[in-house]
């Protein structure tokens, strides 16, 4: 008799002929992009280095795009966003040491947004694995351990054999629920060295997606059934799932209002009569959500911008829909699913029972006039007509990606995405210098639509290096640069706290003779004209920039007192 397993996939008469007579010239580099390739992946970014340079030289006998930056940690904020865009694995690929760490924080922006990133790093050579101090070039250690608190998953090789299936493996973490990015290291000499192994044929992987237990969904479909005021708070969750069109429809067959956290943005159409948009830090928002007898929570560890700094406390049943195994039931109570945000949603929809609030529509448009009218009140027009202008200015379904600047905590709250997976920022870790390198990577992974990067002067000067890039790959970015003199929300922060600011002052360039002198074209704008600069910028081909000299503030704060 014979069974399933024991069925083996036999090679074709060609296939073993190449496998038995591989190309010459390769090394172990080629294992590396054939099994990319083999993969699916079609673009990689990175940095070349001394012990990558087996893989680099690879390149050349690939049908991969390299998309080269000037600074790792860039690198990797670019493969991020491509990984957000697309959905699929982003190779990065960086040498040893110091390129290796300054790759750090954009990978815990990586892991905290969970975008998939496949970070590859050359080693020293093999004879200094183990902790030894061989005093080789670059030489840590152990390289790994910076990474193993950052990633999803670390993966060392050793021989050339293993370069496929850590590859592989790498590949299938860096795409199971929740995403993240994974890190793979291999020595130079492992690189280097000839090998007379085959061609890496196509590589089958399969990501996993926890499924949710029907146990658990079927007593939230009873609590939500039977709720008097439902409330929804979407998370990222739902936009990496492309879970956004189940979300619309559980909410409207609950008549549930819907709050997106900044994270989340886009997971909801923002003008939808039971939207709540995305006013989180708002105590408004925050009692809404608080006085819902079942509040569902899907994508989402209701962490510290999504709580109003954890000053949520919410009076009613939470049930909580997770991917991320580490946020379920993190900061709150909850009837916790972990599952996969697209497959327990399926799941509700299968069996929640329909209710109708005729009321629902009605609370929505009340407390979206009380977060106005709280703004209104604050004299804040010149802060609400930039972003106006934005908006108006940016094609409906073109990317943005924001850095950490004033104008980004406005557009968090207040900014209409206009579409699913249109609108990212740096708010998973928080760290500076994103906008501009990520909005590169969404411009590789789909140049046909202009792409907008907003950030201040400070932020700014992390990202000036990758105008040349921009400019080698004729990449469709338009760089908004805010420009207020320093660290503007520090400088607020500061000011609010201790009376005066200390370390937030900055000495700047001309960023427009800058931008020029990179042979992108730049243009100093106003407040009134900013929105007819910024419209020439992003329908004219290839990279700008545009600067508007102003200094903006925040609204109040709801959380303090």
């Amino acid at each position: 008799m014979t069974h399933d397993h024991d069925l083996v996939l036999r090679p074709t008469s060609a296939q073993t002929e190449a496998a038995l007579n591989p190309p010459t010239g390769r090394n172990g580099g080629d294992l590396v992009v054939e099994t990319l390739a083999g993969l699916g992946a079609t673009t990689v970014f990175g940095l070349p280095g001394q012990h990558a340079l087996g893989m680099f030289d690879a390149l050349r006998r690939s049908d991969l795009r390299y998309v080269g930056l000037r600074v790792e940690n860039n690198a990797g904020f670019a493969a991020d966003a491509y990984g957000r865009i697309t959905g699929e694995a982003a190779p990065l690929l960086l040498s040893t040491g110091p390129g290796a760490l300054t790759s750090l924080a954009a990978l815990q922006e990586a892991a905290a947004a969970s975008a998939p990133v496949l970070a590859i790093s050359s080693q020293i050579p093999t004879a200094g694995l183990g902790g030894g101090r061989h005093g080789y070039l670059h030489e840590l250690p152990d390289q790994a351990a910076s990474f193993r608190g950052v990633v999803k998953s670390v993966h060392t090789v050793r021989t050339q054999s293993q370069i496929p299936s850590a590859v592989a493996a790498a590949w299938k973490s860096a795409l199971t629920a929740p995403h993240g990015p994974v890190w793979v290291e291999i020595p130079q000499d492992v690189l280097l060295a000839q090998t007379t192994l085959p061609v890496v044929t196509p590589v089958d992987v399969t990501p996993d997606e926890p499924a949710p237990r029907p146990e658990l969904t079927a007593v939230a479909a009873d609590l939500l059934s039977r709720a008097a005021r439902p409330a929804i708070i979407a998370g990222g969750g739902v936009v990496r799932a492309d879970a956004s069109g189940k979300l619309r429809q559980l909410a409207e067959l609950l008549d549930a209002p819907v709050v997106t956290t900044f994270g989340g943005k886009g997971a909801f159409p923002w003008t939808h009569p039971l939207s709540l948009q995305s006013w989180l830090e708002d105590r408004h928002t925050t009692d809404f959500l608080e006085d819902a007898d079942v509040l569902l929570v899907v994508g989402s560890g209701l962490g510290e911008l999504s709580s109003n700094y954890h000053t949520f406390e919410p009076r009613g049943r939470v049930i909580q829909i997770e991917a991320d195994l580490g946020k379920l039931e993190a900061n709150h109570p909850a009837l916790g699913i972990h599952a996969d945000a697209r497959l327990a949603l399926q799941a509700l929809l299968e069996t929640v029972e329909e209710r109708t609030d005729t009321t629902a529509p009605e609370r929505v448009r009340e407390l979206l006039s009380r977060v106005s009218e709280r703004i209104a009140s604050q004299e804040l027009t010149l802060e609400q007509d930039v972003l106006a202008s934005v908006r108006r200015a940016l094609p409906d379904g073109s990317p943005s990606f924001w850095d950490m600047t004033i104008l980004a905590y406005w557009a968090w709250s207040a900014f209409d995405p206009r579409g699913v997976n249109t609108m990212h920022s740096a708010q998973g870790a928080g760290g500076l210098g994103y906008g501009y390198p990520a909005a590169l990577g969404a411009a590789a992974a789909d140049p046909t639509r202009p792409v907008l990067a907003v950030s201040g002067d400070g932020g700014a000067l992390y990202s000036i290096a990758e105008l040349a890039t921009a400019k080698q790959y004729d990449l469709p970015v338009t760089w908004l640069i805010v420009d207020d003199g320093g660290y503007g929300i520090l400088r607020e922060y500061m000011t609010d706290t201790f009376g005066e600011a200390t370390a937030t002052e900055l000495t700047r360039p001309d960023y427009v003779a800058l931008a020029e002198s990179f042979g992108v074209p730049g243009v100093r704008t106003t407040p009134g004209t900013l929105e007819e600069d910024l419209a020439k910028a992003l329908a004219t081909p290839g990279p700008s920039v545009v600067v508007l000299p102003a200094v903006l503030r925040m609204f109040a704060p709801t959380h303090l007192g």
